[in-house]
């Protein structure tokens, strides 16, 4: 068998056998086929598609291209949530301390910030000393004295998706749903889980701009989870606007910290309304709760008596992390020392946010990187003041951008002042948080 035999036929729009993609997935990970024909291969299944056998075939060759972690001794079930990304999307932060609170098990293996997407690891290394880079062996004594652990893909978790990550972003093949299926669960299923719940961000903010693309991107997911054993359930949620109120990676932890600890802005709001959300179905899947009603119930009452927050706590400890980060943020997480104000160019009401642009003007001051090698200066962002469908006067503040370069604070607050739209009337319709549901 020849790798250019394969990419010939998946070129010409033929479906590849078991055999064939086992082939290529194993030269790929003991690096016999070179950049160049896996190059090839990506682009043609970009271009030509994959049924859904060749989709399990692949997925579930990346996912035994490197070790499968076994924590059946762990007697809870196990559960994760990934989400597609976005601007200001911070659920992890909350949903991993609260669900384990629970009594559920979560090992998050989480990913890094690209372009105009923020990353959990990121976000949870502006805590001085945290730490991401885990041993399987350091993985799993958090695991099973705190609940939950947050970790960063290891060599040994899929080693194929980690070769081929790399090449889709240089390739411009990264929309692909069939190799975003099997690079999400091939890394997802080689933690050892139960159930899944996958946000799939949809708006444009988001990976998938277009609601048809994301639907199919879901059902996708659904479907190839829930072939590969692990219980699984997508939620179509919006991104046409920043989640929550803070944007930028040391200001998303404070306001996640803010949340847990029951001080809740109308501005981050959304932020604890949809980690609940996402949270309650993970109890559902995971067989602790029988309906969405009773998980929400069993969560609200997790949050009032601050076990979720005492869980995060105990978790940034056994990782490395300074814990008075949770008595004195403003001192401990790195903050920026200086602001611009955004003020609304006009009197009326926020119709649209240019979502990506607050994202990369984030960026573009340190807050986000190119690529995956750029340092990320934690301390910069922006918050929020308005949502789609506020009302503003003139020159009323937007929101303010957060920085530690006067000059480069006041260009990205020009490129978000421009991002958000304001119109005499207000908008025929508010973005819905959660758009919809789907299990199969």
């Amino acid at each position: 068998m020849r790798p250019q035999d394969i990419i010939r036929k998946k070129r010409d729009g033929e479906h590849l056998t078991r055999e064939e993609i086992e082939f290529f997935i194993e030269g790929v990970t003991r690096e016999r086929i070179a950049d160049y024909q896996i190059s090839a291969l990506l682009m043609a299944i970009y271009l030509n598609g994959m049924n859904q056998a060749e989709q399990q075939t692949l997925t579930e060759a990346m996912l035994n291209s490197g070790i499968i972690l076994d924590f059946t001794d762990i007697a809870k079930p196990k559960a994760d949530k990934h989400s597609t990304g976005g601007v200001g999307d911070k659920t992890s932060l909350i949903i991993a301390p609260l669900v384990a609170a629970c009594g559920v098990c979560v090992p998050m293996i989480s990913g890094r910030g690209l372009g105009h997407t923020g990353g959990t690891l990121d976000k949870l290394e502006s805590i001085p000393g945290y730490r991401v880079n885990l041993s399987t062996s350091e993985f799993r004594d958090v695991l099973e004295r705190i609940g939950y652990v947050m970790n960063g893909q290891t060599g040994e978790i899929a080693p194929a998706d980690r070769k081929l990550y790399a090449l889709r972003d240089a390739t411009a093949t990264v929309e692909s749903i069939p190799l975003i299926v099997a690079s999400i669960i091939s890394k997802k299923g080689a933690a050892g889980l139960d159930a899944m719940v996958i946000d799939v961000k949809v708006g444009n903010g988001a990976f998938m701009r277009n609601e048809a693309r994301a639907e199919s991107l879901a059902h996708a997911l659904v479907g190839t989870g829930n072939s590969c054993g692990i219980r699984t359930r997508a939620l179509l949620t919006d991104m046409n606007q920043p989640l929550g109120r803070a944007v930028g990676n040391a200001n998303e932890v404070r306001e996640c910290l803010e949340l847990l600890r029951g001080e809740v802005n109308d501005k981050a709001r959304p932020v604890l309304d949809l980690s609940v959300e996402l949270s309650a179905h993970m109890l559902v899947l995971s067989g602790l709760e029988n309906s969405l009603a009773s998980a929400h119930t069993r969560l609200q009452r997790t949050l009032d008596s601050g076990a979720a927050l005492e869980c995060f706590q105990r978790n940034v400890e056994a990782q490395g992390g300074e814990p008075r980060v949770f008595d004195d943020p403003d001192r401990f997480l790195p903050l920026a020392r200086e602001s611009v104000k955004v003020e609304s160019p006009r009197p009326g009401f926020i119709t649209r946010v240019n979502t990506t642009e607050v994202g990369h003007a984030i960026a573009a001051i340190g807050g986000g990187r190119v690529r995956i090698e750029d340092t990320i200066d934690a301390s910069v962002g922006f918050m929020a003041e308005a949502r789609i469908g506020d009302a503003v006067g003139p020159a009323q503040i937007i929101g303010t951008v957060l920085c530690n370069d006067l000059l480069k604070g006041r260009e990205a607050a020009a490129r978000i002042q421009a991002a958000y739209e304001v119109g005499e009337e207000p908008p025929s319709e508010v973005p819905r948080l959660i758009r919809e549901v789907i299990n199969e």
